[in-house]
């Protein structure tokens, strides 16, 4: 299937959503719903006549588009059938009480717009007649039987009509039949075998007068006679409305009567000719096909290759049967004359009918309908698709106004796997069925919820696969209330290799196809996040070292940085980014990934830092924000003292170690305020959620204890060039004893952050103030100014 393909049925969709109140518009038999997907397959198909290698590339099959076309061509008969108000049309009986003679071909539109059953399955049978094959041309002929001529003509010469040739000794129709042990010639039999089974295509294909000409011109006019006994009786001068025929010629009399007035009679010969085993079978299936009956039926069979031969034998049998039997109980002019003449004197037709006896007769009658269109599931057929065909189901259950069982067997089959969803068909299939159901909620058909739930889904999935992102919003926006999840689980399952332009105009179309654009992008966010953390180790056990490299996120970190882009689009969402900025930040700092941490926290928009509720939310964050910036201080001071001032000159040395002196203030002053204020303790205490809280004391125990150190490195370090720092450096010790700030308390039993530890790095700080000379190591606390 192409991509092109894909997205004309979208547009068809949207164009039919935009006017989903116009109910004549959808069903407009030229613009509406049906008519314009059936013409889109109509044109599928011939690119693919015309471009053969398309049919291989996008493995698409001609048979199916062919099949989908005539469903949609069946779809538009009946669905307008059902759902257009029509004009209230007279009763037979009603016609019968005006006059009785009423001809039969105003009696049977009568029947036709009193029964919607009949009425359909005539509909049912003109679809079916409309999408047969055309007849094949049997050939030109240069006279009636003319080779048998030939040797008839030769015998009469030469008196040798006792000849033992095997021929017909008479060129009536009926010789054949006549004289039992002699045929016409094999060129001339073969021709009438050809010539009936192009007549029989005819009639299959609804070609009424096209069989007529093609008898005329093969010098065969009797058979024109007998196909033409199937037109029924009207005679404008005795119909109710005594309007003149449109078909009448210029100068034919008002009063002409067409059609058959002995149609009983006729229909009765053919099923004779039909069920004579003396005739060919060509012969007897062209008779059964003009008479349709349950006597004929095994006879039509013969003619039946495909699956929608045996529905039209089938629908044209019902059609006829029950037309006839209306017509046979009501009608004087399918009785003999004294008869009918007994059935007008009697008045039968001036009473009223039981009702109840009518009800059950229908009910009976439309009960055997159903019977007789299920037994179809079954038939086998040469030619085609099979009975069992997804389409062909499907047209049944059309037929039969079943539309909620075959959406809710097609959801069936897609969760229990019978249908094949790696088959070349299945694309198709999914598609045909979700503009189905699409189709049916346009013009007010409800469909079953969760049936069409699952088969919108199906069809996400083929979109998805066949990478039309472009059109997973339209249609995931017909999921109604689940059409959010829907369409934040495809935006979730977008790839990495998807940049942030395309990801926030995929966003952007879900207010297109009139979606909650925040609820989009806050559910696909929470879905990346929830799918990254399943993937990614969990943040426990033993403490990991902080790395002080550049880290780079593997492919599950990369996912999970990324997910908060779909709440940073837009303002609205900055609340939620804010949380999910913390739930990120909480899994990497409590990883020990401060590095790939602070990528997450440079990306995030700065008005994040300005939001003030919820108050938690903004305290984690802020802390968070703390943290990286007292990092990089330290990073400043690292900096700093990994270039050598002895190799400059005097000037830059002075201004390097004014610059040394400010950095490692400034980092000094934002270690003790960040240790001093009770980084993250206000968060710790909160009890909202028991793995918050382990994941925020985990961080503590990770952070506090390696900042003490690195602030005492920091401090101890540079006390050659800032001798005050030695004893700021003593001074710590006694903060991090302080019980107002309990920091003791995050020091663990791990080696690098045991409280043993930090208290070796204090006693070199200690000695350290022995190297100025005398014996008290505390004298530094008194000499030094601070």
């Amino acid at each position: 299937m192409t991509d092109a393909f894909y997205a004309s049925c979208a547009q068809v969709l949207a164009l039919c959503q935009s006017m989903k109140d116009d109910l004549a518009a959808i069903l407009d038999p030229e613009s509406g719903f049906a008519p314009r997907l059936q013409k889109l397959c109509e044109e599928q198909l011939e690119d693919l006549e015309l471009n053969p290698s398309v049919h291989r590339m996008a493995d698409t099959d001609p048979a199916m588009l062919r099949l989908e076309s005539n469903t949609w061509a069946l779809l538009q008969l009946l669905m307008a059938e059902r759902k257009t108000e029509h004009t209230p049309a007279p009763s037979p009986r009603a016609l019968l009480r005006t006059n009785p003679y009423t001809p039969t071909s105003t009696l049977a539109q009568a029947i036709l717009a009193s029964s919607p059953l009949l009425s359909q399955l005539v509909q049912v049978r003109e679809w079916l007649q409309d999408t047969a094959p055309p007849p094949p041309d049997p050939g030109a002929t240069t006279g009636y039987w003319k080779f048998t001529k030939a040797s008839v003509m030769q015998n009469l010469r030469t008196g040798r009509r006792l000849a033992g040739d095997g021929l017909v000794r008479e060129m009536d129709p009926d010789a054949g039949n006549r004289e039992k042990d002699r045929k016409v010639a094999s060129e001339d039999a073969n021709y009438d075998k050809a010539l009936a089974q192009a007549l029989y295509a005819c009639l299959r294909g609804g070609r009424l007068e096209d069989a007529v000409d093609l008898c005329r011109r093969v010098d065969q006019p009797w058979r024109a006679g007998t196909i033409r006994g199937s037109l029924l009786f009207s005679w404008d001068a005795l119909s109710n409305n005594g309007r003149r025929n449109d078909t009448m010629d210029v100068g034919e009399a008002s009063d002409a009567w067409k059609g058959n007035r002995r149609r009983r009679l006729w229909k009765s010969t053919c099923t004779r000719a039909a069920l004579n085993t003396a005739l060919p079978d060509q012969e007897r299936v062209l008779y059964a096909a003009l008479a349709p009956s349950p006597q004929t039926y095994n006879i039509l069979k013969i003619a039946c290759r495909t699956w929608e031969d045996y529905l039209w034998a089938q629908v044209s049998i019902m059609c006829e049967e029950k037309q006839s039997a209306e017509m046979l109980r009501l009608g004087f002019w399918e009785n003999p004359n004294k008869a009918g003449l007994e059935w007008v004197d009697s008045a039968v037709w001036l009473q009223e009918p039981d009702a109840d006896e009518e009800e059950r007769e229908q009910e009976e009658w439309e009960r055997e309908v159903r019977e007789t269109l299920d037994a179809l599931r079954s038939v086998s057929v040469q030619e085609g698709a099979p009975a069992d065909h997804a389409l062909h189901i499907s047209q049944l259950h059309i037929i039969l106004d079943r539309t909620d069982d075959l959406l809710e067997g097609f959801a069936q089959g897609l969760q229990d796997g019978t249908h094949d969803q790696s088959s070349p068909e299945f694309p198709s299939l999914s598609r045909f069925f979700a503009h189905l159901a699409l189709f049916l909620r346009l013009i007010d058909i409800p469909t079953p919820p969760m049936a069409t739930q699952v088969i919108l889904e199906s069809y996400l999935r083929v979109l998805e696969a066949a990478g039309q992102r472009d059109l997973i919003a339209m249609y995931a926006g017909a999921l109604g209330d689940n059409a959010v999840e829907r369409y934040a689980e495809f935006l979730a399952s977008l790839e990495l290799a998807v940049d942030v332009d395309e990801r926030r105009l995929a966003l952007t179309r879900a207010r297109e196809h009139g979606l909650d654009i925040e609820r989009v992008a806050i559910a696909t966010a929470e879905r990346t996040i929830d799918r990254a953390l399943k993937t990614l180790p969990p943040a426990k056990g033993a403490l990991p070292q902080v790395s002080q490299r550049t880290e780079h996120p593997n492919q599950e970190e990369v996912l999970l940085l990324r997910s908060i882009e779909w709440t940073t689009f837009l303002d609205s969402t900055y609340p939620t980014a804010l949380e999910q900025a913390n739930v990120i930040l909480r899994y990497f700092l409590a990883a020990g990934k401060i590095q790939i941490a602070r990528v997450l926290l440079t990306a995030l928009p700065a008005e994040l830092a300005s939001i003030r509720e919820p108050e938690e939310c903004t305290d984690e964050y802020y802390c968070y924000r703390q943290l990286f910036s007292v990092w990089q201080a330290s990073e400043k001071v690292a900096d700093f003292e990994a270039s050598d001032p002895r190799q400059m000159s005097r000037d830059l040395r002075t201004t390097w170690m004014s610059d040394y002196k400010a950095i490692v203030e400034q980092a000094r002053e934002q270690f003790l305020k960040l240790l001093t204020t009770e980084w993250l303790v206000s968060n710790v205490l909160d009890t909202q959620g028991d793995r918050r809280r382990r994941d925020l004391i985990r961080i503590r125990q990770i952070y506090v204890p390696d900042l003490i150190l690195r602030l005492h490195a920091i401090l101890f370090n540079s006390r050659h060039e800032i001798p005050t720092n030695l004893k700021h450096a003593l001074q710590l010790a006694i903060t991090v004893a302080d019980s107002r700030y309990k920091l003791y308390e995050d020091f663990t039993s791990q080696p690098g952050r045991r409280l043993g530890d930090y208290l070796q790095a204090v006693r070199q700080a200690v000695l350290g103030g022995l190297e100025g000379g005398g014996s008290d190591p505390l004298r530094v606390l008194t000499l030094l100014k601070v």
